[in-house]
């Protein structure tokens, strides 16, 4: 099955309201893939207004890097699904390994923000990975079966194969280093053995340090549908050559 490929980026916690501006200016006068490749842009939640205003007309999608599990209430700096919703976004990164490890999300608690996402028409991007200390104990198979596991748990195995899964290495976020493309790919053939009849049609996507330099090496593997591209994606140039690199 041929499965569109996805390019994400996330902008994580930087960028000024004018900077954020020019970056989607530049990443939208310039996405241009024939309608092969998908790409979505991650800002922060405050300049999630003005990066929309800029997408209008644009192909390029909008996500958000984060969602409450609650619906309303008294949850003082949360966002729920149904605001992110009013501002077009279409997608939500869901357990992020930074999520995860600074802010303490269990994966409980990452399977409800799933279902709270899915439920208002967002497409959760479910972040797994394991750290260096778990892949060195030959624990990075029990670690990624346990994440999926908590959201199927919760949501049905259906719901996590109509979602995006993206496989970050914690120990490759942000570091330089990369899994190889043997590495990425044995991962991600691995979760899609987990999904199910819906696997073929589920799209996988590889992040940690992508880059221009490295993604072609990525995308020939089998199962890796596209990336969830972090510091590369606040350079216009170097995100829109991945976005090329999917095309090719």
């Amino acid at each position: 099955m041929i499965r569109r490929p996805l390019i994400v980026g996330n902008w994580k916690m930087n960028g000024s309201r004018s900077s954020s501006i020019e970056l989607v200016g530049d990443v939208a006068n310039n996405f241009s893939t024939g309608g092969h490749v998908e790409c979505v842009v991650c800002p922060p939640d405050v300049f999630l207004a003005d990066v929309a205003a800029v997408l209008v007309g644009s192909d390029v999608g909008l996500g958000a890097q984060n969602v409450s599990q609650y619906e309303k209430g008294a949850y003082t700096g949360d966002v729920s699904a149904s605001m992110l919703v009013e501002f077009t976004c279409a997608y939500v990164l869901v357990g992020h390994s930074e999520r995860r490890a600074c802010f303490g999300e269990t994966s409980s608690q990452v399977a409800e923000k799933f279902v709270a996402a899915q439920g208002k028409g967002l497409t959760p991007i479910l972040c797994v990975g394991e750290t260096l200390a778990e892949r060195k104990a030959e624990r990075a198979f029990e670690v990624i079966a346990e994440q999926l596991d908590a959201v199927v748990e919760v949501a049905g195995l259906n719901a996590l194969s109509s979602a995006v899964v993206a496989y970050e290495p914690v120990w490759a976020i942000g570091t330089g280093e990369v899994a190889s493309p043997a590495q990425a790919q044995e991962m991600l053939a691995f979760i899609r053995g987990r999904l199910g009849e819906k696997a073929d049609a589920t799209r996988l996507l590889y992040g940690g340090s992508v880059s221009a330099e490295n993604a072609a090496q990525l995308f020939e593997q089998q199962d890796i549908d596209g990336a969830l591209v972090g510091g590369a994606s606040l350079q216009a140039e170097q995100f829109m050559a991945i976005c090329q690199i999917a095309e090719t």
